[in-house]
């Protein structure tokens, strides 16, 4: 008889996420989609350019947001950004965050690169 109080003694799988999150579109896993080949989001393709400071602790971050690009493309943008600017950021779900007040450098940037800018917020 098995000893009911190890778990190595249970036999049946209970729950597992090994296959992972699945594409609600294609029903592949996430990393073999090829629907996410698309835009991130579905923006107007008008990089809305603001200045934040809500949540982060008073650090302030310039987001861009409203481009219709590819995850890729995103990485990529962000990461030349980060460069022009000389600071950390990140890429969160399609938002690109500067770290620091980088508004102006940021319009003049990507006008530079083709895209249509705006100014956001106060």
């Amino acid at each position: 008889m098995k000893n009911a109080s190890s778990f190595s003694a249970l036999s049946g799988l209970v729950y597992s996420t090994d296959s992972g999150r699945h594409c609600p579109d294609c029903e592949k896993p996430q990393a073999e989609c090829v629907c996410a080949a698309g835009p991130v989001n579905s923006g107007d393709g008008i990089a809305r350019v603001r200045r934040e400071s809500k949540g982060r602790g008073g650090k302030t971050v310039t987001t861009i947001q409203g481009l219709c690009l590819t995850l890729d493309e995103l990485k990529t943008l962000t990461a030349a950004l980060k460069k022009r600017c000389g600071c950390g950021g990140a890429l969160k779900d399609g938002v690109i965050e500067i770290q620091g007040e980088h508004v102006e450098l940021l319009l003049e940037e990507l006008r530079k690169r083709g895209f249509t800018a705006k100014k956001s917020g106060g």
